[in-house]
């Protein structure tokens, strides 16, 4: 997204909560807000800087760009609390293939509530941020098909692999169902 002018774009406003990571560990998001929360999607070739120049607490301005149907921004640039801007100027193209970093993945079986469905930069649904932290993603076309297991207020187990490191945790769905209360 390197070709727009973030002077241009809205700017909004926030504290970070927590940072979002992949499934290769790296940063791609932030959740601001505390009471309400709202995504903002970063890209993963921008995770180092952020994690240098970005802590939880810290309050950010944001300008991006906001897709239809999500309720999330595609940040083209942050300006952190010392006035810093990390510019989002496009991964560099080489004409190659830029491989993804190499992590271990573990496997993980994680449980808990949905408190934000987590969506990637065109607006696409992706996944869900659990109530403990954990982002639980997949691919957009089984995210659709599994759209009602990725709505806030619904609780749900899933199994997977994944990563966890000093940012957060994160697991690729390979099974998914929801928790029902047998009480109810």
């Amino acid at each position: 997204m390197h070709w727009i002018d973030p002077d241009d774009l809205p700017e909004t406003r926030g504290k970070v909560a927590r940072f979002l990571l992949n499934p290769h560990g790296q940063i791609d998001g932030l959740i601001i807000g505390s009471r309400i929360k709202r995504q903002v999607h970063v890209p993963p070739h921008l995770s180092r800087q952020i994690a240098r120049q970005i802590a939880i607490g810290d309050e950010v301005r944001i300008r991006g760009v906001k897709p239809r149907g999500a309720d999330m921004i595609s940040a083209i640039s942050l300006t952190t609390k010392s006035g810093s801007v990390i510019l989002d100027e496009g991964p560099h193209h080489d004409g190659e293939k830029h491989p993804k970093p190499h992590v271990e993945h573990t496997p993980m079986v994680v449980s808990g509530e949905v408190v934000l469905s987590l969506y990637g930069p065109k607006g696409e649904l992706r996944g869900a941020l659990l109530d403990d932290g954990t982002s639980v993603r997949m691919a957009p076309h089984a995210a659709a098909e599994l759209a009602s297991y990725l709505m806030p207020g619904v609780h749900i187990q899933v199994w997977g692999h994944g990563v966890r490191n000093r940012h957060g945790r994160a697991v690729e769905v390979d099974e998914i169902a929801e928790l029902i209360d047998s009480e109810a």
